[in-house]
């Protein structure tokens, strides 16, 4: 076996391990790079490798820094499956055409009001790419050995994080390799807990919170004092939201709230037809969180739900009290932008980041105390209140990273840590070395390993 790192090396987006075996090419993950700006413009390079090469690609979960290339891939001439669980299936569907449509809409907009660099500006990919991409996804099941030929087998076992996400072992003349994907928390509110991980030659593990611990605090206390003290202020809460996973959790945070009275009953508005569309699944796949049928069925009735353009727009008028749970999760694109633009220079205003914010994007501007923010070629000051949850990740913190590795039957020939800050991969290393006694590395980006 040989593998290739093109993505997600001490950063935590562009998920992309390439996996050779027997001769034969597999992708674990082909995802796109966000945040800084030298990252970003990976997405419009060629791939390091010819996607014609590749016969499959086995995907961890449906967040386009996992699955968002894969487009792209399909239309530069990858011609083989995309396997992923039967969640993961659902929500690419909802997701890849929703990113494709953003772009064009974003090239649109640009093109209109002329403040893109480029003439005329372009979208990475379209809508219809998504839908030629998606014609390629075969589902699986959890805890099933899929075999991909040659001897080659892969099997899902689950992470938590999100529905559908799953580890992804692969086995081979008699070697195996373990993907952690995105792995979620032991006691997350929302979704279950990680199966303990299957005994691996090599593991690679990510490394979002690799450096720190999540806080004890409940997370319905910590919302339920933003929301009281901007009720105060007689402000609206603007929550940039990440759309399959955070906003679910938000809603049932709401929800229960507001049934134990300890926030008022003031208005939600559901401000992404994705995140409406995710929150629908949540019926489907029961058995992928905690949530009772009755809770799962609550979460669509705690919002007003927001579905068109023109609706979207009218939120922006608010003057009274009110939560606008609106994508993208780290301010990157979609309607959560154009409403920066309103909310985002009043005082009595809080917007309100629920999840990472990495590195170069107009979330982790405002966390780290912009006074000013530049959206669509204009700059707006900031004078709203900028808060952050602390403990409604849905990522592993280091102690739960290390308990998870410390799960494994046996001891792995060596684990390879991505997926995080460099700060945070690193701190995620040492921890492996020194407390489990395994060898550990950083990889860099093109990085290549005989294992």
């Amino acid at each position: 076996m040989r593998l290739a790192f093109f993505g997600a090396t001490q950063t935590v987006t562009g998920s992309r391990y390439l996996l050779t075996s027997g001769g034969r090419r597999f992708l674990v993950d082909c995802g796109l790079f966000q945040g800084f700006k030298h990252l970003r413009l990976k997405n419009w390079s060629k791939p390091l490798f010819e996607p014609r090469s590749v016969e499959a690609v086995l995907l961890t979960h449906a967040h386009l820094d996992h699955s968002g290339y894969l487009p792209l891939l399909v239309r530069d001439g990858f011609t083989g499956s995309i396997y992923a669980t039967q969640a993961t299936v659902a929500l690419c569907r909802i997701l890849l055409p929703d990113s494709g449509r953003l772009q064009e809409e974003q090239a649109q907009f640009a093109n209109r009001h002329g403040f893109s660099k480029h003439s005329p500006a372009l979208p990475l990919y379209t809508e219809q790419d998504a839908y030629e991409c998606l014609k390629r996804f075969k589902a699986v099941s959890f805890d099933e050995t899929l075999e991909l030929g040659s001897g080659v087998r892969a099997r899902w076992s689950r992470a938590g994080h999100l529905l559908g996400a799953g580890s992804i072992r692969v086995e081979h003349g008699g070697k195996s390799v373990l993907f952690s994907g995105d792995l979620g928390r032991q006691n997350d509110p929302l979704m279950r807990a990680p199966d303990a991980p299957p005994t691996s030659d090599y593991v690679v593990i990510e490394s979002t919170y690799g450096d720190r611990a999540h806080p004890a605090t409940d997370p319905a206390v910590e919302l339920r004092d933003v929301i009281l003290r901007t009720c105060e202020r007689r402000g609206v809460i603007l929550v940039p939201t990440f759309a399959v996973g955070r906003a679910q959790l938000l809603l049932h945070l709401i929800a229960l709230l507001k049934r134990a009275g300890e926030i008022p009953d003031l208005p939600v508005y559901l401000d992404s037809p994705m995140a409406i569309d995710a929150t629908e699944l949540m019926l489907k796949f029961a058995n992928d969180h905690r949530l009772s049928k009755e809770d799962a069925a609550e979460l669509g009735r705690t919002a007003w739900l927001v579905r068109s353009v023109e609706d979207s727009k009218l939120l922006d008028r608010i003057r009274e009290p009110a939560i606008i749970l609106s994508a993208s999760g780290m301010a990157t694109g979609g309607r959560v932008v154009h409403h920066l633009k309103f909310f985002v220079g009043d005082a009595r205003n809080t917007i309100l980041f629920a999840g990472f914010q990495a590195g170069g994007t107009r979330g982790a501007a405002l966390v780290e105390g912009a006074t000013s923010l530049r959206i669509h070629g204009e700059m707006f000051p900031v004078r709203a209140e900028v808060a952050q949850l602390q403990s409604t990740s849905s990522h592993a913190d280091a102690d739960e990273l290390i308990g998870w590795l410390g799960r494994l039957g046996g001891a792995p020939r060596r684990v390879f840590v991505t997926h995080g800050e460099p700060s945070a991969s690193d701190a995620l290393r040492a921890r492996i070395q020194n407390e489990l006694r395994l060898q550990a590395v950083v990889p860099e980006y093109r990085d290549e390993f005989d294992l």
